[in-house]
């Protein structure tokens, strides 16, 4: 006769093989819906331009070699694609100040919500959250209004004396920056809040009666304890960033590209969907090496502070 232990480890492996069938169906659906879009991609990349957009089915690397290079029209040698390398660039460098930006609002802005009363901290949350409550596209025509040349910003400065003449922000980089700031703002927020309001204070206190300054405590005590919502929120923050597609098209004006935008391009009017699909994959790469970057930082957090 079998054992209890026996008994109970086959009643424990016929759950878990129940679970397992019961979720296969909805697993299977998650599973072609997020791979299967990625696949078509990923193959797209590897076939040729049709005349007016498609695809051939001819095998070929060229997406992926224009994806940086570029190559000459006469002699067939190759070069470095400038404008591949800036709109890179610039889409980068924008998701980083971005994410440096919203870390340095969001970061006294949850340290302030979470030193509050428990009576009043769901009122703060309530208004941080606000802004989720309307689409994107209003509010990034909302931060239009406020830097366009006849904007809050210009007129205020004219009405003072302080400019002579409005100041150029729209269809800058630095007005993405701004709308982009204004737009993902609550995404660096709400993780370093909710690492926040675990903390115990009583640490902070501590820190204050062995006569450590404010900077002290705040380096060595409140931001390795919070660490992990503050790469959580920067991943939140650098990744829609990094493919942000409404924002440089209202604030950039369509002149100053983003990845996206260049992506779009070429499966509109550039009809070369290969190299919009090597272009996407490129993205997808990016933000792959991001969030190892995250899982691998979350994990030595983890293990150094428990």
């Amino acid at each position: 006769m079998a054992t209890a232990e026996e008994v109970a480890k086959a009643a424990e492996r016929r759950d878990i093989r129940g679970r397992w069938l019961l979720s296969a169906p909805a697993l299977l659906v998650i599973l072609l819906a997020a791979t299967g879009p990625l696949l078509i991609v990923l193959v797209y990349s590897f076939l040729t331009p049709g005349p007016y957009g498609d695809v051939k089915w001819q095998f070929s690397l060229d997406a992926w070699t224009s994806v940086f290079l570029e190559r000459d029209i006469f002699d067939d040698t190759l070069s470095i694609a400038a404008a591949h390398v800036t709109i890179f660039w610039r889409s980068i460098k924008l998701a980083i100040i971005t994410t440096i930006a919203t870390l340095a609002l969001g970061f006294p802005t949850a340290y302030f919500m979470a030193t509050r009363s428990e009576k009043t901290r769901d009122l703060w949350l309530f208004l941080i959250t606000i802004p989720f409550w309307t689409n994107l596209l209003i509010r990034t025509f909302a931060v239009l209004q406020i830097i366009r040349n006849e904007g809050i910003i210009n007129t205020i400065l004219l009405k003072l004396g302080l400019i002579t003449a409005p100041i150029q922000i729209l269809y800058t980089d630095t007005a993405i920056l701004l709308g982009m700031a204004y737009v993902y703002l609550p995404l660096m927020v709400l993780p370093i809040y909710a690492s926040m309001e675990k903390l115990d204070f009583r640490l902070v206190e501590a820190g204050y009666d062995l006569y450590a300054t404010r900077f002290q405590v705040l380096r060595r005590i409140i931001f390795p304890l919070v660490r992990p919502g503050v790469i959580a929120g920067s991943i939140l923050v650098f990744i829609p960033a990094l493919g942000a597609y409404v924002t440089p098209i209202v604030l950039g004006g369509g002149k100053n590209l983003m990845l996206s935008n260049l992506i779009e391009l070429q499966f509109g009017q550039g009809r070369n969907w290969p190299l919009g699909s090597a272009l996407s994959i490129s993205v997808m790469i990016i933000v792959m090496v991001a969030l190892l970057a995250y899982v691998r930082n979350a994990g030595s957090s983890g293990v150094r502070h428990g």
